[in-house]
């Protein structure tokens, strides 16, 4: 039987504001959407913690023998400075200052976010689709939006009318928010004259002649509108109605809630059954921003290269840090913070590492079935990892009492704790073994200065060193393989 059966999970629905039992539409299937970076600078900390999230969001979902489909876009287009209809794209502003070619910019910083996402650890997405890939789908959706009535054409853009919508709908479902109060605090700016209304959100932009990203459609030569990308790519790998919708939470409106209303507009049904928002990173007690220099990359705390940290940290005492605060709780970071989660990551990974000299006996003086159990409660709620932490370091104290010879466990209690162990620290929380991945480093380097010797015999025609290199790293399991492009070696 698959895990999830016995392991039922509620997860707090932010269109609800309550803690709801998932229920996935296709039962063993899972399919999630979650909004990933536009790619015009370096990845922020914050999205990496938001990202980080449903990273482990993903993991567990896999963990309880779901099937999972995954999807987590990227924004290539470039949208509108401050997320609003008027300004100037982000990637062609980027593209401009920089005298590059827009997918230059596009390229440069997706790379960077694969980087810095596989030095965290993260699994990759099922689907990771772009935005410029989908201009055609998204350009259907507008022509939909437009024959229900819901969307109008002025001077070559497309906008959504909210006010035309919400007449059978209820846009502010998702964020809270009332139309009328809206229309009503909302003063009428300039360069808003095509809308008939200020709440009016653009599908279709009209480019401007100076404009570098631009696509021809029945309306202008032009670009899509934000919220449109994510409604054409979730919907297109997930279908008009999904399990889950996650992002950070400064998308909940205006974005997300304009997703909701592309939707119902296109469809007629609700999008997502589950709306999942994580919380903010702040710094030192403070938002994090460029301009007063209280901000940090996260390449910049694996090199030690900023002045905030009092030295470098690895990827995954970072990760061990983030997951030590619910994906739903404001998180602080400061040097005092990430210091002591080393030493508690530490701690952990001795005990992991301690597990294999444990000593079976005959019984078991502890419950192991009962703690393992309260490990699974932990992220059956909402993914609550700070529990699950503390959970692992009751595990911890196990472990060493079984080293001590002050507790007893038996084989059977034995290979199920340690299997418990391991899946919730490498698999579900992502966490790495560097102090094993620090040997594996060593080792490459003795094996490829002994391959280096074994060439250099070979050159010198001593066969018989050469031969002896080779037989003595056989004999210790490690097999050399001579190809074409040189000599590589794999570990039997």
């Amino acid at each position: 039987m698959p895990l999830y059966t016995s392991q039922p999970l509620k997860i707090y629905n932010s269109l609800s504001g309550e803690k709801e039992d998932f229920k996935p539409i296709h039962e063993g299937n899972v399919g999630m959407y979650v909004c990933g970076p536009t790619v015009y600078s370096n990845v922020h900390l914050g999205n990496v913690r938001t990202f980080m999230s449903f990273d482990v969001i993903f993991r567990y979902f896999l963990h309880l023998d779901y099937k999972v489909r995954y999807v987590r876009n990227i924004t290539d287009v470039g949208h509108i400075v401050d997320d609003v209809d008027e300004g100037e794209d982000k990637i062609a502003k980027k593209a401009r200052l920089e005298q590059l070619e827009p997918m230059e910019v596009v390229q440069r910083y997706t790379v960077d976010f694969h980087d810095i996402l596989k030095a965290f650890n993260f699994l990759p997405p099922s689907i990771e689709p772009t935005a410029t890939g989908h201009i055609i789908e998204q350009i259907e959706i507008i022509k939909k939006i437009i024959d229900k009535g819901i969307g109008y054409v002025a001077n070559g853009s497309v906008y959504f009318d909210v006010v035309k919508y919400n007449e059978t709908n209820n846009y502010g479902i998702l964020s809270g928010r009332n139309i009328e109060d809206m229309l009503a605090n909302t003063r009428d700016l300039d360069g808003q004259s095509d809308k008939r209304n200020p709440q009016d959100f653009a599908l279709w932009k009209k480019a401007e002649p100076e404009h570098i990203m631009r696509w021809p459609s029945p309306w202008s030569d032009g670009f899509p509108g934000w919220h449109l990308e994510c409604t054409a790519m979730s919907t297109k790998y997930l279908g008009n109605h999904f399990d889950i919708h996650g992002g950070g939470m400064d998308l909940k409106f205006p974005h997300h809630e304009c997703e909701i209303a592309q939707n119902e507009a296109c469809t007629g049904q609700s999008p997502v059954n589950y709306w999942m928002h994580a919380n903010m990173l702040t710094l030192n007690g403070k938002k994090m921003a460029k301009s007063t220099g209280n901000n940090i990359l996260p390449g910049e705390i694996l090199s030690g290269d900023n002045n905030i940290l009092s030295k470098p940290f690895s990827a995954s005492v970072t990760r061990f840090f983030m997951l030590q605060a619910h994906y739903r709780s404001i998180l602080d970071f400061s040097d005092d913070a990430i210091v002591a989660a080393e030493k508690g990551y530490k701690r952990l990974m001795e005990a992991v590492e301690t597990l294999p000299s444990i000593t079976a006996g005959n019984t078991s003086s502890i419950d192991f079935g009962a703690w393992k159990q309260l490990c699974y409660d932990a992220m059956n709620d909402d993914f609550n990892t700070p529990i699950l932490i503390a959970q692992l370091f009751e595990a911890v104290r196990y472990i060493n009492l079984l080293k001590d010879g002050k507790e007893t466990i038996s084989t059977e209690d034995l290979a199920s704790f340690t299997a418990a162990v391991n899946a919730f620290v490498f698999n579900v929380l992502g966490l790495s073994d560097e102090k094993n991945a620090d040997e594996d480093d060593k080792l490459e380097g003795v094996v490829n200065m002994l391959i280096g010797m074994r060439n250099q015999a070979r050159a010198d025609k001593n066969f018989a060193l050469s031969d002896q290199i080779r037989d003595q790293l056989i004999a210790l399991g490690i097999q050399l393989k001579d190809g074409k492009e040189g000599t590589t070696f794999s570990i039997q």
